[in-house]
């Protein structure tokens, strides 16, 4: 009798630890998922930027440390980047692009051209998208995390190698409010 309670208790803890080991599989797939598509929107921003700066470049040419900024931050390659860095680069390059926003109110014939004004709202339509996926991602990376850190999960995420991950924050430039249209 001693001896079926045994095999039931690790049988219990077997089907345990296999349904808590999918449940980390699946988590993790999904912040996968929710970063793959952020990525998209990161990248079309990405590949934006030489066209704004380039279309700015041409109406302030004395702002040249600005465009230094932002062009040696777009100068890495992109898809070699981790996710973790990806993360990293765009939140510095909202900033540098935010400044080359705010240089177009100084130069009312740059506001007027019409590549500027298409590739504003390129941009605005971008920075939409990416806060969406980064809310989604965010959302993802929350409930993976609160599986990988909580008791008893933790256990298992330890045990097969399973860390919480980065979450998408927000810049302090970020949060105050940035308008882009013109």
């Amino acid at each position: 009798m001693g001896l079926y309670i045994v095999i039931a208790i690790i049988v219990v803890i077997l089907i345990l630890l296999f349904v808590t080991y999918n449940s980390l599989v699946k988590l993790n797939n999904k912040v996968k998922e929710a970063f793959s598509t952020m990525d998209v929107y990161l990248k079309k921003r990405w590949d934006l930027i030489p066209n704004i700066v380039e279309t700015v470049k041409g109406y302030a040419k004395h702002e040249k440390d600005t465009f230094i900024e932002v062009v040696n931050l777009r100068n890495g390659v992109y898809d070699e980047m981790s996710d973790d860095e990806k993360i990293k680069t765009n939140e510095v390059l909202t900033k540098g692009i935010n400044k080359i926003m705010a240089l177009a109110e100084a130069y009312p014939d740059l506001k007027a051209s019409e590549n500027f004004k298409d590739l504003s709202n390129q941009l605005t339509k971008v920075e939409d998208d990416i806060a969406n996926a980064r809310k989604y991602y965010n959302g993802t990376v929350r409930i993976y995390n609160n599986k990988v850190e909580m008791f008893p999960s933790n256990i298992v995420a330890k045990l097969f190698g399973y860390k919480s991950k980065s979450m998408f924050e927000a810049n302090i430039n970020e949060r105050e409010s940035i308008k882009v249209e013109l």
